[in-house]
């Protein structure tokens, strides 16, 4: 029976094997993804793994803390900025000779030494001493291994020092040992993307198998009908129309496993949080490779099975075809199903990510899965109102089609559906997540202020009022510094005043920092003088680029504590990093490095972007993938009705007419569908920011509009493409009775 459904596979000549090649291509593809996801998880994992020894002595961390009975360590983690990139800072002593020993080091650094990544050990050896080298005491002893670095381009330093240094900095803190997993890290929310990503790739995928898989059912189901009148029963029926779909899957599979191999470089290349990962990080263990070898070829035969049921009717069934019964109301079930689990999770937002993600991944599921049940019964109201409306033959002909058969209509765009679903839920929520987020402004006085904040409720010794001249002096002779303020705390902070004071005379010596209202001498502004549009913060100056004046005189603002010294530069990286190296060797104890409005929103826009590279992964692949669904989706359909076409042409319908009727039947399901997939996106986009960050959708911007558009212009550019076929597959010899 094997050596029968292989020789049935093929036995219908090229179209036979351009249909094994297009399977073979659906499953290939479909396994490369679901592979490249599923090492994406591991690689995330194992990422997150070698990052949680930097969140040692966190709340969040102390759970998973490896135990130890040696002696204590002062320990102190902070960021530090290098010309638009995060530094992981690592401040360390060593209480006794048995004080625990963080991955990737072989030794504590004792002080004046220190340690660095790979990244920071090129960075530190490309960059002037004086920008960077500097801020960490002593010298460069070792280059922290692979087990306490993240990614391949971490930037990471471990700085000895003595535990009088280390206890004075801010927050610091003694560990007996370095956590090990941190709940809710980097990899918070990433498992939840993933698995929609996995998802929106792979319905199209599974559609397309199935779409192929029906190219030439008519003739399929004649053969298998003759070799019913011959006696094969119902199950060897089936069992060869399996062994003809498991040839192409098993192919497929296989070459899935290769695709993935070969890319597996490249692919660990792309971010998908916010930083690349390590080649051996993107790898499968057993049950992964074992479940996808398995499960593909399973689910191909599934789909091959659901879609050729109809060859197990009786031999006289295929032609006494009658109109399928229409579809029925109680298929939007599952999409108001999916639209009330979402909404029910409004205010009782699980607390864990793996709550998060079975939450609202079986919500969007349950979505996308409602999408295509109700897709029919939705194609079939549509075609109804749009035969009461028609006045021309080819409307009212395509309208009474699609109305006899809605499921194969939908059928045909089902992919694209869920195309534009999963684009408006990513456009949507990155959209929004971008817009209550990333609303400081980048570059010009966001960059060139670089300000060091000396907070009282964080260090309460930390503040003065005298900054040492030689600090002042070594900022103002570095190139670039065009200015540097110094911002005093107001000592009577109202709910709506400003925390910080500064001198007229010294404010007006720049030019983008805001000015004083007419006749004041002090006014009160933010300790960084980031103006309100930086930071999207207030409460703002009453009028735009004007600070509310105090009430404070000139004597008694010089007798107040400093709350921060600002450095306004003409913007350079030589100037920004030399001005932040000399801020941090004064102010070695603060737990805020120095920072610009840009430094402070960096990992923000880190995570923005690698949110932004997820969904456009996701609309580059989906929409591509539902293209050519439906290009064999309405290849196939004409060749199946080759015959009534050709009846239909032999009668005097003219060729025009038919061309018409083929456009309206894709066209119009592929609208309302389109409409329907647009507006249950954004919704669902909508209820899962409402749930999980407390936003409310922000209307996309043009580019998701212009995608949208471009998506269906193409797909009814695909629909058009296939029209020339018509002429050539309903020719007179078509016609005839076989």
């Amino acid at each position: 029976m094997i050596r029968l459904g292989l020789r049935l596979a093929v036995a219908g000549g090229r179209e036979a094997i351009v249909r094994m090649v297009i399977i073979t291509v659906a499953v290939a593809l479909g396994t490369g993804l679901l592979l490249a996801t599923l090492a994406g998880m591991n690689a995330e994992n194992a990422q997150n793994g070698r990052y949680a020894w930097l969140q040692s002595g966190n709340a969040a961390s102390a759970a998973q803390t490896s135990s130890g009975t040696g002696d204590p360590v002062w320990w102190s983690g902070r960021y530090d900025y290098f010309n638009g990139h995060e530094i992981g800072r690592i401040d360390v002593a060593a209480t006794g000779p048995h004080s625990p020993v963080p991955p990737g080091l072989p030794r504590l650094p004792g002080p004046g030494e220190y340690y660095a990544s790979p990244a920071l050990v090129t960075l530190l050896s490309a960059a002037p001493a004086t920008q960077l080298a500097d801020r960490y005491p002593g010298r460069l002893v070792g280059t922290i291994g692979r087990a306490g670095v993240p990614d391949p381009t971490a930037l990471l330093v471990v700085v000895g020092r003595t535990p009088d240094q280390v206890a004075h900095i801010q927050q610091a803190r003694r560990i007996t040992g370095y956590a090990t997993r941190v709940e809710g890290g980097r990899s918070a929310g990433l498992v939840l993307i993933l698995s929609v990503v996995a998802a929106a790739l792979l319905f199209p995928v599974l559609i397309f198998i199935g779409t192929a898989t029906r190219l030439s059912t008519a003739r399929r189901e004649q053969r298998f009908a003759a070799m019913r009148l011959v006696g094969a029963s119902p199950r060897q029926i089936s069992f060869l129309a399996t062994v003809e779909s498991m040839a192409a899957a098993v192919t497929g599979t296989a070459l899935g496993f290769a695709l993935f191999f070969a890319l597996h470089r490249p692919l660990s290349a792309i971010p998908f949080s916010d930083a690349p990962f390590y080649p051996s990080d993107m790898s499968l263990n057993l049950v992964d490779a074992v479940l996808v070898a398995l499960g593909i070829p399973l689910g191909a035969a599934v789909a091959t099975a659901l879609a050729l049921r109809r060859v197990r009717i009786s031999p006289l069934g295929v032609t006494r075809r009658v109109t399928p019964k229409p579809p029925r109301a109680y298929r939007l079930i599952p999409l108001a199903a999916g639209v009330c689990e979402l909404a029910y999770f409004i205010n009782r937002r699980p607390q864990t990510s793996n709550g998060q993600a079975a939450a609202y991944l079986s919500g969007i599921l349950l979505m996308m899965a409602g999408l295509i049940i109700a897709g029919p019964w939705l194609t079939m109201v549509g075609a109804r109102v749009l035969a009461n409306r028609s006045r021309r033959p080819a409307t009212l002909i395509a309208a009474r089609r699609l109305a006899d058969n809605p499921k194969a209509a939908f059928r045909a765009v089902s992919g694209l559906v869920l195309a534009l679903f999963v684009t408006s839920v990513a456009v949507g929520v990155i959209t929004t997540i971008v817009a209550q987020r990333g609303q400081h402004t980048a570059g010009g006085a966001s960059r060139s202020a670089l300000s060091v904040m000396f907070w009282p409720q964080d260090n309460p010794g930390a503040s003065t009022t005298v900054v040492p001249d030689r600090t002042l002096a070594a900022l103002r002779s570095t190139s670039g510094v065009r200015d540097v303020l110094v911002v005093r705390a107001n000592p009577a902070q109202r709910p709506d005043e400003l925390p910080g004071l500064i001198a007229c005379a010294d404010l007006a010596r720049v030019s983008d920092r805001g000015r004083c209202p007419a006749g004041a001498t002090v006014a009160s502004v933010w300790p960084g003088l980031y103006l309100p549009d930086e930071l999207g913060q207030g409460p703002a100056p009453h009028q735009p680029g004007v600070w509310p004046a105090a009430p404070v005189s000139t004597a008694q603002l010089q007798t107040l504590p400093v709350i921060s010294i600002v450095a306004d530069t003409d913007g350079s990286t030589g100037a920004l990093e030399q001005a932040r190296t000399i801020l941090e060797v004064a102010y070695p104890a603060l737990l805020d490095v120095p920072a610009t409005a840009d430094d402070q929103g960096l990992h923000t826009a880190q995570v923005l972007s690698g949110w932004q590279q997820l969904a456009n992964v996701v609309i580059l692949a989906t929409l591509p993938i539902a293209g050519c669904g439906l290009a064999v989706s309405v290849a196939g359909g004409l060749s199946e009705r080759k015959r009534p076409f050709s009846l239909l042409r032999l009668s005097g319908v003219p060729l025009r007419l038919l061309r018409r009727v083929v456009a309206l039947e894709s066209a119009a399901p592929l609208l309302i569908a389109a409409a329907v997939a647009v507006g249950t996106g954004l919704l669902a986009a909508h209820l899962f920011l409402r749930s999980q960050m407390q936003y409310s959708l922000r209307p996309p911007d043009l580019a998701y509009y212009l995608v949208v558009s471009a998506g269906i212009v193409v797909s009814l550019g695909i629909i058009g493409s296939t029209l020339p076929m018509l002429e050539r597959i309903t020719g007179p010899e078509t016609a005839r009775n076989e």
